[in-house]
């Protein structure tokens, strides 16, 4: 998951901005942010691979955002941003390790079908160039998020709402963060960037709804209390299907803070599908600030995996389209607790954080993982600041993820239970 950003999401900080404060006029500002380094990940089928890389800490973007006082506290207010990578002027970008998928979901040893019939594991084994090939792959792992960057079609994949704040909170429409990412985002220590971030050690399948299209949303701020109430309408030709449900709420001091938040969505047959719920606390030591965080995942039925046995039904594989279907959708479940602890200190221009991630994976499968490790920012200016970030990814014997950056995925290592270390150098400007 390397899709994030600095703050803890820019519709609710807007949001908030306009409910805390009196503006009069009207403005459209063009904003952005650059960021890009050379990054070193060890452990891939190629060894350790080097390349310069766009996103280190925070993915790279540019957008506009604008404002309309209409009086009686009414404002309308609008943003639309859209990802660029620095290092090939692209929206979009590849994990390190390219198309690899982990090991456990390309046999039908590895996914554990040894107890069906040896023909259902033969034709499993057969229909996996079929799905993860030249052909399929792109497709299939757009739909799950390996690839980072824009899909669909989006100019502005980022974010794309208008909003009207009101005296009793502010009501947006559109594309946007969801509430349970931005819980997630508030208590990770690094706020999503760089490969030390929580959610780098549960990249594929995603286990969480980072950002809703065709969404309504509910914002409001009162004092120390925060919350959002979120209905992403699926738009097929059922309510049900692929419809997003999210809500968080927040109390925050300067002291402490303490936040909920919860995300579930339907799959394409209307099925409850991938249900996150986080719990997260902080606490401010002047100068410090230390943050935890747990997530609890879920989904008995995966989105995008219900088409498998339509797609083999005019193959040799027909036959067995349907059993291998099920086998992919037993591979793409997710049953997992995320755990995070993780320490800041920024002492003048020195601003330096670690943290301890641990993914307890449920499934049969059980690929649990861990990743710690060290970032440093030293500010140059008040826009500008200098970055290093060194990370180990401790792999169980199923497990198989290299680390990447806020802007990319490192993917998948050499094999099952191959750790992994990134080291990465950049710098980043805002504007």
């Amino acid at each position: 998951m390397a899709l994030g950003l600095r703050h803890v999401a820019l519709a609710s900080a807007l949001c908030c901005a306009g409910l805390a404060q009196a503006q009069t006029g009207s403005s459209v500002t063009l904003y952005g942010l650059a960021d890009v380094g050379v990054t070193s990940v060890s452990g891939l089928k190629t060894g350790t691979v080097t390349q310069v890389a766009s996103g280190i800490m925070e993915g790279s973007r540019w957008g506009m955002k604008g404002t309309e006082d209409l009086g009686g506290g009414y404002k309308a207010i609008f943003t639309l941003e859209s990802r660029v990578e620095l290092d090939t002027g692209a929206n979009n970008n590849r994990p390190i390790s390219g198309n690899q998928v982990y090991d456990r979901m390309t046999t039908a040893t590895a996914l554990g079908l040894t107890s069906v019939n040896p023909a259902i594991q033969g034709a499993y084994n057969l229909a996996v160039p079929a799905v993860f090939g030249a052909a399929g792959v792109s497709g299939l792992l757009n739909e799950y998020g390996v690839n980072v960057g824009a899909s669909g079609n989006r100019a502005f994949d980022r974010q794309a709402w208008v909003g009207l704040i009101t005296p009793v909170g502010a009501v947006l429409a559109g594309r946007q963060y969801t509430p349970g990412y931005e819980t997630f985002s508030t208590f990770d220590i690094m706020e999503t960037q760089s490969a030390l971030s929580a959610g780098q050690i549960v990249q594929f399948p995603a286990v969480f709804e980072i950002r809703a299209s065709n969404a309504l949303a509910y914002r409001i701020v009162k004092n120390d209390f925060s919350g959002a109430l979120m209905y992403a309408l699926g738009e097929k030709d059922s309510a049900s299907k692929e419809r997003l449900l999210g809500i968080n709420a927040a109390y925050k001091t300067d002291k402490f803070s303490v936040g909920i938040g919860y995300n579930t969505k339907n799959n394409e047959l209307g099925d409850k599908a991938l249900t996150t719920t986080v719990l997260g606390a902080s606490m401010n030591m002047g100068s410090s600030k230390i943050s935890t965080l747990v997530a609890t995942i879920k989904d008995d039925h995966p989105t995008g995996m219900y088409s498998i046995a339509d797609k083999l039904a005019l193959t040799p594989l027909a036959g067995v389209a349907v059993p291998v279907q099920n086998a992919f959708v037993e591979a793409f479940k997710q049953d997992g607790t995320l755990f995070h602890i993780g320490y800041r200190n920024v002492t003048g221009p020195h601003t330096i954080s670690v943290a301890y991630n641990q993914f307890d994976d449920k499934r049969p499968a059980n690929a649990d993982l861990k990743s710690y490790g060290a970032a440093y920012t030293y500010a140059l200016s008040k826009r500008t600041d200098l970055n290093a970030v060194l990370v180990r990814f401790d792999n169980s014997d199923k497990a198989q993820v290299a680390p990447g950056g806020n802007g990319y995925l490192g993917g998948v290592t050499e094999k099952a239970g191959t750790d992994s270390t990134g080291l990465a150098f950049g710098i980043r400007h805002r504007f």
